[in-house]
């Protein structure tokens, strides 16, 4: 009877499993509405300027951005400033995944450097890093180092704290297995702690890479001389709504291939983790 009762049980399971669909996942995937959506904007948007003839000064219409952008990537060397924009962020991320990683795992295996260290990241890490763009500018001009400091404090913070998170909530099980099979604590913390801090580690680069393009154009637009944030500069000085628009549409595009890259790296993670 009571194997009766277990049986029953995983069935319902089974079933509530076998129904249950995360959003974004399994075959009854929605993701393809986001896209229709985007393009119901786009064509109300296009619509709505043509229809109440609103002046392409405030508000240029789809089309019209389209045709700004590619006359800025075919004649006025867009591509390049595209080019210094994401060399700045993803070398400034680089720095802070180095350092953060290690950092975070430092603190985690040792209660000496995290109580050093904590008290240093809860005063700096609400601390707007926009703020610091003056004090960086006295130190280090307006060159390259400026310009990946910047970038590598945004993201570093993130991932400092989720990669010691993920390392404390490692399964002590896992610990206490591999010390009985004789590993030191070098290997235990390369073959346990990190793997197991994995998922959380991309978590924090994936906020901190976020935070790293909003600093590293904001800082452009201070004292860039390439780049997107100063191509956006210049062409708000001048009044030019159209590219305005259609830098910012390269910008949304990147943070929208940026966010879809690290789902696809957060899925063939969870896949690996699971065999």
């Amino acid at each position: 009877m009571a194997d009766g009762t277990l049986e029953r049980a995983a069935a319902a399971e089974k079933a509530a499993t076998a129904s249950f669909r995360l959003a974004g996942a399994g075959p009854q995937d929605m993701r393809w509405m986001g896209w229709l959506a985007m393009a119901v904007v786009l064509a109300a948007w296009e619509v709505g300027c043509w229809a109440w003839n609103i002046n392409s000064l405030y508000l240029p219409r789809p089309s019209q951005i389209v045709v700004a952008l590619v006359k800025l990537f075919a004649t006025e060397t867009l591509s390049v400033d595209l080019g210094w924009t994401l060399y700045r962020i993803f070398a400034g991320c680089g720095i802070a995944v180095v350092f953060g990683v290690l950092i975070g795992v430092w603190m985690a295996i040792s209660p000496r450097v995290a109580a050093v260290a904590d008290i240093f990241i809860a005063a700096l890490y609400p601390l707007p890093k926009v703020t610091l763009i003056p004090l960086l500018l006295i130190w280090l001009g307006t060159g390259g180092p400026f310009m990946l400091t910047i970038s590598a404090l945004g993201a570093f913070f993130p991932i400092v704290i989720n990669t010691l998170l993920g390392v404390r909530q490692c399964d002590p099980g896992l610990i206490l297995a591999a010390r009985d099979l004789g590993a030191s604590q070098r290997d235990i913390v390369r073959r346990v702690l990190i793997p197991s801090a994995v998922p959380s580690i991309f978590a924090g680069i994936r906020l901190g890479l976020g935070v790293s393009i909003i600093l590293v154009v904001a800082a452009e637009m201070v004292v860039g001389k390439n780049g997107l944030g100063a191509r956006l500069f210049l062409a708000g000085q001048v009044l030019n709504t159209e590219d305005v628009f259609a830098v910012l549409i390269v910008l949304a595009t990147l943070g929208i291939l940026v966010t879809k890259g690290q789902d696809m790296i957060d899925e063939r993670l969870a896949r690996w983790r699971t065999v």
